[in-house]
């Protein structure tokens, strides 16, 4: 692999300011969250080497952090959609767990979602085109929080459920590549600046 991987998560979304679970609603970024990806273009700016494949999800939250960063997008797809939270979209963990005690998207059902496995599978379809890619060029994703960390687990090639050790803040730009054939990461959650 010749070129590195750059993440970048969507702005902050009034969704996102106050914690509920965005997978398919299509919440616009906030005044705040569009003055993130602008900034984030910055730090894109200050990252890249030269060209790259711009690959989006389909929300607009992400397409619109893409613009505002920048970015000539290439191409959006559903594989880096946010994880489908199915009955628990646009609910907070802190209410889950009044229901379910304990409760995280990491280890606990997801009914009517997407579980683990299922995002896994998605993630490392994703990746495969990736890899492929950065042969030839650098490749940015802009997507979403939760699926980002599953990306970076997976890139690793530890499990979905090890995202929970990455932090993504809104905006926040991270730099994936290997070093002599392994998988590393070279920067995580670098905010906006």
């Amino acid at each position: 692999m010749e070129h590195e991987l750059f993440l970048l998560r969507h702005g902050q979304t009034e969704w996102s300011a106050n914690g509920r679970h965005t997978g398919r609603t299509d919440v616009p970024l906030t005044p705040a969250g569009e003055n993130q990806a602008r900034a984030a273009g910055l730090t894109l700016g200050t990252l890249r080497k030269g060209q790259a494949l711009v690959v989006t999800s389909p929300r607009r939250r992400a397409v619109r952090t893409a613009e505002l960063a920048g970015l000539v997008v290439d191409e959006t797809t559903e594989d880096l959609a946010e994880w489908d939270y199915g009955d628990y979209e646009g609910i907070t963990t802190a209410d889950i767990r009044k229901t379910v005690p304990g409760w995280t998207v990491w280890s606990g059902p997801v009914p009517g979602g997407e579980s683990a496995a299922d995002v896994t599978a998605r993630a490392d379809k994703l990746l495969d085109r990736v890899r492929a890619a950065l042969a030839e060029t650098e490749v940015i994703l802009v997507g979403h929080g939760h699926f980002g960390r599953v990306l970076v687990a997976r890139w690793l090639g530890l499990p979905a459920q090890s995202g929970v050790h990455f932090g993504l803040d809104p905006a926040g730009v991270s730099v994936l590549g290997d070093e002599r054939g392994e998988p590393k990461i070279e920067h995580l959650n670098i905010p906006p600046s």
